[in-house]
């Protein structure tokens, strides 16, 4: 309400604003050498200066990206077509000055590396993440905007994209900078399938699958079939789909060896590039649920850290553990609630969760919130120093999911069940789009539970701390046993890989509380001997091992740079554990067992 008497308050402030437009013209001359030619054009521009630059960071990635750095022959022009001066001021900031209305800037982009989070042009396809290709100017980020494509007609191509069609071919727009970055395009020989589901108020939403692949149009369809039933699960656990802006949402989706891995969530899409041969193996559909789980969660349940994303510098979150981490939880059970994954494979994944938690140094040092706000270096950000991550930070995708699973367990023990709070969050802030702090969260979960204490306790434990959960009676009471997996295994530390040669060569960072780390062996040393006897092969260290027990002590010899050194270790019991099911092992599953299990992990989609 406020919002709009301060609209109506300043009319002409409005329209002076939104007289300004941008366009942008895309045509691929040099397409075989993976170039593109961009043409911006500002129009109606009262500045007699204006600042174009390129993005450092992009919606859903949190560490900054150096997309300046593959733009080049930039030049300016008046509405006559004469030549202006471009002065570069920083490495991907430009300003063009002696403006009169209208200015073009225009330049060549080069583009190779087609994922999520960067862009690839070749004489098959073209994939656009937006950030990654296309200047902006600073001074009109609330300015519409209008894209065309020059595609020859003749190549058979499509565009996908949640952008905005005119009805002009291959022409698009935008409301703001904001929407249009976050709007990645993919033009090629795609293969388009639609469907649509119901909606809570019984009205069809509107989906489309554009996938770029081998495939046969069956396997395409079947396919197709599948990521239906993920987003009829996953509109279960909020009640219902958002209202998407343009009345569809579009999987962008590239299966084939000449992407790179990704998946990139979006407000109305998602892009997933996937570098494998299609065959439309449900192994193919966790990027699915978890990108189109962001739909709500992130997109709209959206956390203030973000809100509006900088697309000049990295941007710092300290909810990542619930944007990432509880999309996380929910893209794995998704699968296992469409039937996609057998109880036995969840349960691997409840193993990881659950050793992610309990077993890894930075989940035993450092809180959700903490390892959140460390995205800005790890969120696909380029360093090439070596880091100690592996003894001070756990990711927040599985941290934020494990705690997720803690949540969801303890609260269906008393009654209730984590998708009925997230509806909660979705009623609280997601639908209303009310961005949210982790106090927001935290009064959401007591609103919901009515207990107070319980969520700030939750809070205090496990969200702004660190401490252990216990797992194995919240799982049991789904029939599934928490149970030591290397039961006395001798262990001399986890997370380390040996490099073969004269000796074994450690190659990752020892980790603290292992037999490794405590004898003072670390990253680069090399193995030569224990109890006396060479050491050259995994296979050797691993049947020396096998006849040893946890308290043995061993004597090893090893090389630190160019110096021999020995240190004893004493070997202790590996301690990962693994979850399975109470059938496996012979033990009897009870029917409040079986309707616990059901209630959790079996299907809501009526």
């Amino acid at each position: 309400m406020k919002k709009l008497a301060a609209l109506l308050a300043t009319p002409l402030l409005c329209s002076y604003a939104f007289a300004q437009t941008l366009r942008y013209d895309v045509s691929f001359p040099n397409i075989v050498h993976h170039e593109a030619r961009i043409a911006l054009s500002v129009s109606d521009a009262p500045q007699k200066e204006l600042t174009f630059r390129m993005s450092r960071s992009s919606p859903g990635r949190y560490a900054t990206h150096e997309y300046g750095k593959n733009i080049y022959d930039v030049a300016a022009f008046d509405k006559a077509g004469k030549p202006i001066t471009v002065q570069r001021v920083d490495g991907d900031v430009y300003k063009v000055a002696g403006i009169n209305g209208f200015v073009k800037v225009e330049y060549t982009l080069y583009a190779n590396h087609a994922d999520g989070t960067y862009a690839g042009i070749d004489a098959s396809s073209v994939h656009l993440n937006m950030p990654a290709a296309f200047m902006w100017v600073k001074e009109l980020q609330k300015a519409p905007i209008t894209i065309a494509f020059n595609i020859p007609e003749s190549n058979g191509w499509t565009i996908a994209t949640q952008l905005k069609p005119t009805g002009k071919a291959h022409v698009f727009t935008a409301p703001d900078l904001q929407y249009f970055m976050d709007s990645p395009t993919k033009i090629g020989r795609l293969m388009i399938r639609d469907w649509t589901v119901p909606n809570a108020d019984s009205k069809p939403s509107e989906f489309r699958l554009a996938l770029e692949a081998k495939s046969s149009d069956s396997l395409a369809s079947a396919f197709a079939d599948k990521v239906k039933r993920i987003t009829q699960e996953a509109r279960m656990v909020f009640g219902e789909f958002p209202a998407f802006d343009n009345g569809h949402y579009t999987f962008l989706a590239s299966i084939n060896p000449y992407v790179k891995g990704d998946g990139m969530e979006h407000r109305n899409s998602t892009m997933i590039t996937l570098p494998v041969a299609f065959n439309g193996s449900d192994n193919l559909l966790g990027v699915f649920s978890h990108e189109f789980f962001h739909t709500w969660n992130v997109e709209r349940i959206r956390p203030k850290t973000l809100e509006p994303f900088n697309f000049e510098k990295s941007n710092m979150s300290f909810e990542l553990w619930f944007a990432e981490g509880f999309t996380q939880y929910y893209g794995e059970l998704l699968l296992e609630r469409a039937g996609f994954d057998s109880l036995d494979e969840y349960c691997r994944t409840l193993t990881t969760l659950v050793n992610t938690k309990e077993n890894t140094v930075g989940a035993k040092r450092i809180s959700p919130v903490q390892a959140s706000s460390h995205a800005v270096f790890v969120d696909a950000g380029v360093a090439i120093d070596k880091t100690n991550y592996s003894n001070t930070y756990t990711s927040y995708y599985p941290y934020g999911a494990s705690v997720a699973l803690a949540l969801d367990l303890e609260l269906r023990a008393k009654g209730m069940n984590l998708d009925d709070f997230m509806k909660a969050v979705w009623a609280k802030h997601g639908k209303p789009e009310i961005a949210y702090n982790v106090s927001d969260l935290e009064a959401v979960l007591a609103a919901y539970t009515k207990n107070k204490a319980f969520a700030e306790q939750f809070f205090a434990k496990y969200i702004n701390g660190h401490e252990s959960l216990d797992y194995g009676p919240l799982l049991a009471r789904a029939g599934l046993l928490l149970r030591k997996r290397f039961e006395g295994q001798a262990w001399l530390g986890d997370f380390v890989n040996y490099k073969e040669g004269t000796g074994l060569t450690i190659s990752a960072n020892t980790t603290i509380g292992s037999p490794l780390y405590n004898a003072g062996l670390d990253i680069d040393d090399e193995i030569l001997k224990i109890d006396g006897r060479a050491i050259s092969k995994n296979d050797e260290l691993l049947a020396t091992l096998q006849s040893h027990k946890p308290g043995d002590r061993m004597m090893v010899e090893y090389k630190h740079r160019d110096e021999l050194k020995t240190a004893e270790v004493e070997l202790i019991e590996n301690p990962r554990p693994e979850v399975v099911t109470y059938e496996s092992v012979g033990k009897t599953v009870t029917p409040e067992m079986e309707t616990f299990r059901k209630a959790w992990l079996g299907s809501k989609w009526k």
